[in-house]
């Protein structure tokens, strides 16, 4: 399904792209056949792209249809603006505006078009049972229950047929009937061409059950048991195996494998660099002496912060403020007299963090991660926070998930700074490159708006 989206987006894309220069070129409208050409493939890079960072064409998203007509909308959006600017920095004037005008009016209803395709497609195959599982379900408690209501939601080709228990385990009314009995479940799967049997019920709990698991195979019945690892704790847990051997795990960790590292490392002394050589070069000596200009004290902001497995280091910063005793004690807040004039145009701008791609290259940082804080806030919110230290098995970062949804500057109250911890811990679960990618776009995106956390 998703394959098929990316196709028909790309194919109506191009399609409104070379039929409109076609038209435009009859015409005697298109003289400068090179800028046109390097706009199309602009046009095609900035599409992907942007699809790829606000995740458009994700399973979860396709699943339904208003959330991927929302986040579609939202992508279009953003890729409207990425081609203004490109217009607008790359002086392109030769470009016909009205062929501008016509492309994006053509290829925002040609998407819009897609979409109801897409749902017609997908309501199409909904209905074949050739590609629908047919689900009988072991078992009726509580973990067959909340099986039942994730099956609903998010399963696509997920059709339940009912349950297999013993009569004298049910004191309810069933949202789906109950089938027959535990020992004549693989009957009633053959009854009902059941493709799927999920058991909420442990082999241990009921001996029959090792007898289904051999006589679903020779079957052709998948069979799948559901563990309620929930008897011994109350949390989500990830199982992974060493050979034959299951690992449980707290949380999930992408960066725990080299590999991942590796890429993460690589990207970050890339971009590091490329910032370092041709922004940092320029910047450190204009704004070291306007800040030398104001006041006394060094350029640059040295402070001890918390870095990955609770270890420190000292993170570099344009000096923003007065120099002044408390600065390893009290954050900044709105109004701070501490801060200077040149300070407040630097931390309004978010330009007196740049210095910290020092720290990146240097290992101590990543671009993306969470947010070190003081040696003093880990130590206060540690003892008062369950899991804000799980936040620390991560390097620090110049941004992060946490930043991208307002959650910078100064934290007032627990609840703010859980807030934090709990996107930093989301960001440590779910990473990918492209999620970095992701997040060093939106943080761009909010250096051009203004934000209510930056003074």
């Amino acid at each position: 399904m998703q394959v098929i989206l990316i196709g028909l987006d790309l194919l109506v894309i191009n399609a409104c792209f070379i039929t409109l220069a076609l038209l435009f070129r009859s015409k005697s409208l298109i003289t400068a056949l090179d800028s046109y050409t390097n706009f199309y493939y602009f046009f095609n890079l900035s599409w992907i792209s942007i699809c790829i960072v606000v995740k458009v064409y994700s399973e979860k998203n396709v699943r339904s249809f208003e959330s991927f007509a929302r986040i579609s909308m939202n992508a279009f959006l953003y890729f409207m603006g990425i081609v203004m600017l490109y217009l607008f920095f790359f002086h392109l004037l030769i470009i016909s505006r009205i062929f501008i005008i016509v492309l994006l009016s053509s290829v925002s209803l040609c998407l819009l078009t897609n979409r109801f395709i897409y749902l017609l497609i997908y309501q199409y195959f909904r209905k074949k049972d050739y590609l629908i599982n047919r689900i009988v379900i072991l078992g009726y408690n509580p973990l067959a229950k909340k099986l039942v209501d994730y099956l609903e939601k998010g399963a696509i080709n997920a059709e339940i047929i009912g349950f297999c228990e013993e009569e004298e385990n049910v004191h309810e009314l069933t949202h789906y009937p109950v089938l027959d009995s535990i020992s004549q479940t693989l009957n009633t799967c053959k009854l009902h061409s059941a493709t799927d049997i999920y058991s909420t019920i442990a082999p241990e709990q009921n001996l029959l059950v090792y007898d289904l698991i051999r006589n679903a195979d020779q079957n052709c019945i998948r069979f799948k048991l559901i563990p309620d690892l929930g008897i011994f704790i109350k949390q989500k847990l990830y199982i992974d195996y060493i050979k034959d051997l299951p690992i449980i795990s707290m949380h999930r960790e992408p960066l725990e494998d080299f590999g991942s590292r590796a890429r993460k490392r690589i990207f970050d002394i890339l971009v590091s660099s490329l910032v370092i050589v041709f922004l940092l070069s320029i910047m450190v000596p204009i704004i070291g002496l306007l800040i030398l200009l104001e006041s006394r004290g060094p350029v640059f902001f040295r402070q001890l912060r918390s870095a990955k497995n609770n270890k420190s280091f000292y993170m570099i910063k344009f000096r923003s403020m007065y120099v002044n005793e408390k600065s390893d004690l009290q954050q900044a807040h709105r109004g701070d007299t501490r801060i200077t004039r040149m300070g407040r145009f630097l931390r309004r701008t978010s330009l007196d963090e740049f210095p910290q791609f020092f720290n990146v290259l240097k290992g101590e940082m990543s671009i993306v991660g969470p947010r070190p804080h003081m040696l003093k806030h880990t130590d206060e919110y540690s003892s008062m926070l369950n899991k804000y230290m799980v936040r620390q098995f991560l390097k620090p970062g110049i941004t992060g998930w946490a930043q991208v949804h307002g959650l910078r500057g100064e934290t007032r109250t627990v609840d703010q700074m859980e807030s934090r911890v709990e996107h930093d811990i989301w960001y440590m679960e779910n990473w990918s490159l492209w999620l970095d990618v992701r997040i060093i776009f939106l943080t761009m995106l909010n250096l051009f708006g203004r934000e209510n956390n930056a003074f």
